[in-house]
């Protein structure tokens, strides 16, 4: 039997309350609903699903995944904006990692134009709701 490749979704602060928070811009489903979901339409993957509102534990995973999954799909939610530490990491990690963001952070306020992640990652989406991690693992599968 052939191993899938292991591609990690790894979601920072406020993410847990997707589907309750702010519907007008995060929608009303919940990442609960959505991995499994994204999962069967992608069989030839195994997902692993990762949140924390806790910076540190964040970088921990992306050790900890950074040296041998095929590919990373990150949010860090508002820590894109503040964190050096996790743009370090994944600096220091292997594995392709893609910025995504539910909302598109460019029409939203000046602050989350800053990105500390971006020039350090594959590539960014954003803008497109769930459909941005969709989006991500279709870059990841074809590269």
């Amino acid at each position: 039997m052939q191993n899938k490749p292991d591609i990690y979704i790894i979601n920072g602060p406020n993410l847990n309350l997707t589907g309750k928070r702010q519907p007008e811009i995060y929608g009303t489903e919940s990442f609960s609903d959505f991995i499994p979901a994204l999962q069967a339409e992608f069989p030839q993957v195994q997902l692993h699903y990762f949140q924390s509102n806790v910076e540190g534990e964040l970088i921990n995973k992306l050790h900890e995944a950074g040296f041998s999954a095929a590919g990373i799909i990150l949010n860090a939610g508002a820590y894109t904006h503040t964190s050096v530490a996790i743009g370090d990491a994944v600096k220091a990690i292997q594995s392709p990692v893609i910025e995504v963001h539910m909302s598109n952070v460019w029409t939203r306020e000046e602050f989350r134009h800053i990105s500390y992640l971006s020039g350090v990652c594959r590539g960014v989406i954003a803008g497109f709701g769930f459909g941005s991690y969709r989006l991500a693992l279709l870059s990841l599968l074809g590269s």
